[in-house]
């Protein structure tokens, strides 16, 4: 087996990688170790059974997580997964990372993370309402609008959400718009939130590949993932006249050194299921995509793809991460060794929970924005949080990833020291 063929499940080990993110902020920061304790273990667990009777009449058991990493800036948020890859460990990692968002981005949350170890595509329509609804049942005591707000993540969407703001509020006696975000908009949901995510990851490459002096037009672009982040940061990135050569899926990849017809490709996706055998590109491997030679690779799937086995490999000047954790810190390391520029996950795909924000901030005002304002609020959170990065890198003489989360851990442990310890 070659460097190139292992797996990212061989090299991710999300927490891990979590905490030592952590490390080397609370190093920088010069805190003591009880505060790196502090913020490295999630304030609250909870692991949940969710029996489920399948159409067949079979009975199923299968076991879900919500973790709340830290409240100290005020309720936790973070996503809802349904994925064969969910661990308590990965769940705990990615709500360490959505605290650091919402700090970073300056969103009044802490950080939070659910998931049920699932195949939603072995699972009909009525069976995943079932399973959405006895989860969301379970873990009702922790979520609430004022507590913890879900929202979709990987294996989940709006319809996701719409039934747990339904179970929610049938236990409350009353329709809870605000208990979860990523709503369909005739439920509360805000316009732009589908495609948030992906609007930030591309506001952010633009502004990456300009700061190395690569103009956006006519730069080339690899994008890993064409899920709910991929697919329409293709899309954002062609719109800007950037040149996406290859795309990728877990079940292959696909390459037009002319650029690929991204919308062509979309409809290719959504008559096949993926990439593969698209007329209008040459077919790839998964791990050639990461190793395409050109100015902007945006990795876009899951954790632990970027690792020391392959990063050597990366021929990418900028990286910006549209997934969570997908670069272990070895890996970043090499990188940065290397003059690759590493834009993190807690800045890059962080448009998700600012509109994800904004929708919550709608629902309990009963008030709903167009969608020129969301997007010229998202636009600014995005560019005003790079600046700041960007600003407080060149001060600290650190690659952004270490400037971002020393930031991000400066605003979190700054909120918890103003609030005391009780008792």
């Amino acid at each position: 087996m070659t460097t190139l063929e292992h797996t990212a499940a061989d090299f991710a080990h999300p927490f891990d990688d979590a905490r030592a993110q952590l490390r080397d902020a609370v190093t920088i920061l010069g805190y003591d170790d009880g505060m790196y304790e502090l913020l490295a273990r999630p304030r609250r667990e909870l692991t949940v059974a969710v029996p489920l009777h399948r159409d067949s009449g079979e009975l199923e058991l299968l076991i879900g997580h919500r973790v709340q990493h830290n409240v100290s800036r005020g309720p936790a948020k973070g996503g809802l997964r349904y994925s064969l890859d969910v661990t308590l460990d990965e769940v705990r990692a990615l709500a360490m990372w959505m605290t650091w968002k919402c700090a970073l981005l300056d969103v009044p949350y802490g950080g939070a993370k659910g998931g049920i170890r699932i195949d939603p595509r072995q699972y009909s329509c009525a069976e995943l309402e079932r399973i959405t609804r006895r989860y969301t049942s379970e873990i009702s005591p922790l979520i609430g609008p004022d507590h913890d707000i879900p929202a979709p993540d990987v294996g989940t969407d709006e319809q996701t959400m719409a039934w747990m703001m339904d179970t929610y509020s049938v236990q409350k006696g009353h329709t809870v718009l605000g208990v979860a975000t990523g709503k369909p908009v005739s439920l509360g949901g805000s316009l732009g939130r589908a495609t948030s995510t992906s609007r930030g990851v591309v506001h952010i490459a633009l502004a990456a590949l300009r700061s190395r002096g690569i103009k956006p037009e006519g730069a080339t672009a690899a994008v890993q993932g064409f899920g709910k982040v991929g697919r329409h940061a293709a899309l954002f990135l062609e719109a800007a006249s950037v040149r996406v050569v290859a795309v990728s899926d877990e079940y292959g990849a696909v390459s037009a050194d002319s650029g690929l017809d991204i919308t062509s490709l979309a409809g290719h996706v959504d008559a096949t299921g993926s990439v593969v055998g698209f007329a209008d590109a040459d077919p790839i491997g998964n791990e050639d995509l990461l190793s395409t030679e050109v100015d902007l690779l945006v990795p876009a799937a899951v954790e632990g793809v970027i690792h020391a086995g392959n990063a050597a490999q990366i021929k990418a000047t900028v990286v910006v991460e549209g997934a969570n954790g997908p670069t272990t810190p070895e890996a970043d390391r090499l990188l940065n060794d290397a003059g690759t520029l590493v834009v993190p996950d807690i800045l890059a795909n962080a448009g998700g929970v600012i509109v994800s924000y904004f929708e919550w901030v709608q629902a309990n005002q009963s008030y709903w924005w167009g969608v020129d304002q969301v997007e010229a609020r998202l636009a600014e959170r995005m560019l005003t949080a790079w600046e700041q990065v960007c600003a407080h890198a060149e001060k600290l003489r650190r690659p952004l990833r270490a400037a971002a989360t020393c930031l991000a851990v400066e605003r979190v442990a700054h909120a918890g020291r103003l609030r005391g310890l009780y008792p």
